[in-house]
């Protein structure tokens, strides 16, 4: 039985309230700092550069992309200090773009369909993760730096959309034309979710701010090193990145 998305973050989200309610309940050392996380990812999973063959993009529809966490972190030498964390996080994206000459693969009608394909095209990712940041610290009056490495384990993903308003040219820019209709109109779709991997890693660079004794805000970007895809992927000639920025509010236990 599938389990409705929005059922599955507020479950999330009460499991971690728990747990942090239960780390309050236990003598915590007092040289450990530990933070409750809520925050909105916004980005995409992307190439770095626009390429030639992504003409324009026409739209981006903002996703109920969500983060909580728990972070603890010390200052070992002066202000200077450590953090790691345990994040869940939702991140996703909508857009619309225009390309031309893009390597695409589809289905139409029960057919597969391989070629440079010109046109409008609709991509939906989205993906469930848990991350488990690494970071130095700069701690100085109400502010904390923070940067380093990230590793997330993907536990579900998808990777998938429709393209109209255009045509395929099947193989190479002089095969054969196969024109696709105007929006829903039998578009034809494609869905390379089976292709994405299982293990991300990258760089994390953020900033928080504590405005009273407990409660804080914060600004992160988190950039991934090794494509959203599997390195035998070849459909999408470009490698993707997820690049995203995370905003929030911060919770400082102890």
């Amino acid at each position: 039985m599938s389990i409705h998305p929005t059922l599955k973050r507020f479950t999330l989200l009460l499991l971690l309230l728990a747990a942090t309610s239960a780390a309050r309940a236990i003598s915590i050392p007092d040289s450990l700092n530990y933070t409750f996380r809520l925050g909105y990812n916004i980005g995409g999973t992307a190439p770095v550069g626009m390429p030639a063959t992504i003409r324009s993009m026409n739209s981006y529809d903002f996703q109920p992309n969500v983060t909580v966490g728990l972070d603890v972190w010390r200052d070992f030498w002066d202000k200077w200090g450590v953090a790691t964390g345990l994040h869940i996080e939702n991140k996703g994206m909508k857009i619309d773009a225009t390309v031309k000459n893009y390597h695409m693969e589809m289905v139409q009608g029960g057919e597969r369909l391989e070629g440079m394909y010109t046109g409008r095209l609709v991509t939906d990712c989205n993906q469930w993760m848990i991350t488990i940041p690494l970071m130095a610290t700069y701690h100085s009056g109400r502010w904390l730096l923070k940067c380093g490495p990230y590793v997330s384990y993907v536990a579900t993903s998808s990777f998938k959309g429709y393209v109209y308003d255009g045509y395929l040219r099947k193989g190479d820019p002089t095969g054969d034309k196969v024109s696709m209709g105007a929006k829903g109109d039998n578009n034809p779709t494609y869905d390379f979710s089976d292709d994405m991997r299982k293990f991300q890693w990258g760089l994390n660079i953020g900033a928080d701010y504590r405005i009273g004794r407990r409660i804080g805000v914060y600004a992160d970007l988190s950039w991934g090193l090794n494509g959203a895809f599997k390195s035998s992927f070849k459909t999408i000639e470009q490698t993707l990145y997820p690049i995203y920025g995370t905003i929030g509010i911060s919770y400082k236990m102890k």
